[in-house]
């Protein structure tokens, strides 16, 4: 199967210090892949560069055979490649439903005149818009919130919902930046199998960072490991875990 990300000798630096060096992954069409590493490794480090927020220093990004180093992020979620933060990032003083909607607007335009004027064209739109906003707000089981301020959802909610407005550009790829990060237990055994539906059902490509190693092993095909900007491991995950440089480097045993 073709690779729909290929990275290659990835790298960047602040002031002199070397965040990311030599970095290179290959993530196949429709693959569930982890990002992992301790604290400070680099790995939200790469999510930037891949999606535009850093510019790398060296090293090619190829999304779907297209070269998107350097591209603005606009650019890039345009590409394909859309994400999620691991501090949540919603538009809180819009509803739960126009959070979705904000995603659709690389697929759904109006021009300024059928807006200000509102012609039956601005009208049609908006209606296509709702109706797929509220698909994906029931693939998440929050439908019933859509009127809802999207800062008075629970936080396991909130965390879904950006999960759906991501998707909602319709894109290749989905970066998922520790998405289980305050979750309970049981909200992270609901997470895993929304990932799962979301791969499954939206023919979708996940790397995600991640530090639930239940969460992990649970869903990812395959891991790299990062320490100090630089790749430890990579390959299949039951290897990748048993790999005596990431017990001692990652779960510090």
């Amino acid at each position: 199967m073709a690779a729909l990300l290929e990275v290659k000798n990835l790298g960047i630096s602040f002031g002199g210090l070397r965040a990311v060096d030599d970095f290179e992954i290959s993530i196949k069409k429709g693959q569930l892949y982890g990002l992992i590493g301790p604290n400070g490794a680099g790995k939200t480090t790469i999510f930037n560069l891949l999606t535009g927020v850093y510019k790398p220093s060296e090293g090619v990004i190829m999304l779907d055979g297209e070269n998107i180093t350097g591209l603005k992020t606009i650019e890039i979620n345009k590409a394909g490649i859309a994400r999620t933060f691991q501090n949540i990032r919603l538009f809180k003083d819009l509803s739960v439903i126009d959070n979705v909607k904000a995603g659709l607007h690389n697929h759904y335009k109006y021009t300024t005149l059928e807006g200000v004027l509102r012609l039956p064209s601005y009208f049609k739109t908006e209606k296509a818009m709702t109706q797929r906003a509220m698909e994906l707000l029931k693939v998440f089981e929050l439908d019933q919130e859509a009127e809802y301020l999207a800062a008075n959802l629970p936080y396991g909610k909130q965390r879904k919902l950006e999960i759906a407005r991501a998707l909602a550009t319709e894109p290749k790829l989905l970066l998922l930046d520790e998405p289980a990060a305050g979750m309970n237990p049981n909200e992270t055994m609901e997470l895993m199998e929304t990932i799962r539906f979301v791969r499954d059902n939206f023919d979708m490509t996940i790397l995600l960072i991640e530090h639930d190693m239940k969460l992990v092993s649970g869903i990812c095909e395959e891991l790299t490991v990062l320490n100090f900007g630089r790749i430890l491991a990579q390959g299949e995950t039951a290897g990748v875990l048993n790999d005596p440089q990431v017990i001692t480097a990652y779960l510090g045993e």
